[in-house]
């Protein structure tokens, strides 16, 4: 598997770093530059999910997980790990590089939104530019894709965005998605931020049609 998908990623020019197992995996990130992480599920030592949790602990780096067809529990755990996106086998290649380029072309893009560097609602914080988030005087540590929702509602406060639209700004496309991996990403935000997630202050339902940002 690691040697199908390392082929067509270098015939494009990306540069690979390959590990056996999940203490490899571990080792070789602390030791190199990396742009974006491709964990399966299955490792040997420490498997897919301990890594994305281990990895989460120190960085936001983008994490594709690639999971067996039918083990919902793993998609939904590896989400709640941290994960930004995953893969479900058997994929193409073509999927598969369609979702590794989504990813590092979203953490790579320049911000439209790079001249309004500061949001701030009540006790909320968020810069842009430095990519980091206070709530109620509090640093919060977000993944990469959370932040990216969480710029994309919060730079378009009262819009109703639908869960198909989310997909969209976050990964260029819905293709291969299913899109309650949202629901996900938004209770783990409203979890980070709120006060009392069950009462949402900055990331409001709007029943049948999505989510938005407060006002104000």
């Amino acid at each position: 598997m690691q040697k199908l998908l390392t082929y067509p990623l270098e015939r494009e020019g990306f540069r690979v770093v390959p590990a056996r197992d999940g203490e490899e995996a571990l080792q070789r990130f602390s030791d190199e530059q990396v742009d974006l992480v491709v964990l399966d599920v299955m490792l040997p030592k420490l498997d897919g999910l301990e890594v994305c949790r281990r990895l989460r602990a120190q960085s936001s780096v983008p994490i594709i997980m690639l999971t067996a067809r039918d083990d919902e529990f793993d998609k939904v755990l590896g989400l709640e790990l941290g994960a930004d996106d995953y893969i479900t086998k058997p994929f193409s290649i073509r999927e598969f590089r369609s979702r590794v380029r989504a990813l590092l072309r979203r953490a790579s893009a320049p911000r439209a939104d790079a001249e309004r560097s500061v949001i701030t609602v009540g006790e909320l914080t968020i810069d842009l530019a430095r990519r980091t988030v206070a709530a109620d005087g509090r640093n919060v540590q977000l993944t990469y894709v959370e932040f990216e929702l969480l710029r994309t509602l919060a730079s378009n406060p009262g819009i109703v965005f639908s869960r198909q639209r989310l997909l969209e700004a976050l990964w260029g496309g819905s293709d291969y998605r299913e899109p309650r991996t949202i629901d996900v990403h938004v209770r783990h935000l409203r979890e980070k931020l709120e006060v009392d997630p069950a009462e949402p202050r900055y990331i409001q339902t709007v029943r049948g049609a999505g989510y938005r940002f407060s006002e104000g």
